[in-house]
């Protein structure tokens, strides 16, 4: 099995379903609007081979084999955290919708037969909600682990003083960590960072 490549123009998308038949026409359906989509039966077999080839979303059935739709989203999170993930399942409950939204960071929770309108809006939304992290994750990777400290809590209001009282800096360390965010991450102010955390 070949696995797509990110590109510009077709982004990987993985879709998990063990029912063969299903997986392969919801690829299918995807290729046609311009995806890289691949199917996979076994999302252990997905996992064994992930992190050579990362996809913007994975679309992923809940109940499956010996690992469910929800452990496996545990497992891929682990591998990347910047991957969209939207949820399919015959067998809807609201309690698994709500689950697979604030529990495992699902972008959608789809019931099946497939509403191919919801689905594609889904899977783009993910793609551009993936690009938009691993943009981040890219910008902000060359942080120290301090100046991470001082972007998270910069971003979330607190002032250069109150970021010093949190972290016991003096107010000058954090003004120059917070120069030093600044040129790193490209940014040419605070209004900037908070837009590229969000």
């Amino acid at each position: 099995m070949t696995l797509p490549a990110n590109q510009p123009d077709r982004a990987a998308v993985y879709v998990v379903d063990d029912d063969h038949d299903l997986g392969a026409a919801v690829a299918r359906l995807l290729c046609r609007h311009g995806h890289a989509a691949e199917p996979f039966l076994d999302p252990v077999m997905l996992l064994s081979v992930y992190a050579e080839a990362p996809a913007l979303c994975i679309v992923t059935d809940i109940m499956m084999g010996d690992l469910d739709g929800f452990g496996f989203a545990d497992r891929v999170r682990m591998i990347d955290p910047a991957v969209a993930i939207v949820f399919m399942t015959a067998w809807p409950t609201t309690a698994n919708a709500v689950d697979s939204v604030r529990r495992y960071g699902g972008l959608d929770y789809l019931e099946k037969p497939l509403d191919e309108t919801r689905l594609l809006s889904a899977v783009d939304e993910g793609v551009a909600w993936s690009r938009r992290q691993r943009s981040i994750r890219a910008r902000t990777a060359a942080l120290s682990a301090r100046e991470r400290q001082v972007f998270d809590l910069l971003v979330q209001g607190h002032s250069n003083k109150a970021v010093a009282d949190i972290l016991g800096l003096s107010p000058k360390t954090v003004e120059d960590h917070r120069a030093a965010i600044v040129a790193k991450t490209g940014t040419n102010g605070l209004a900037q960072l908070i837009a590229l955390a969000r």
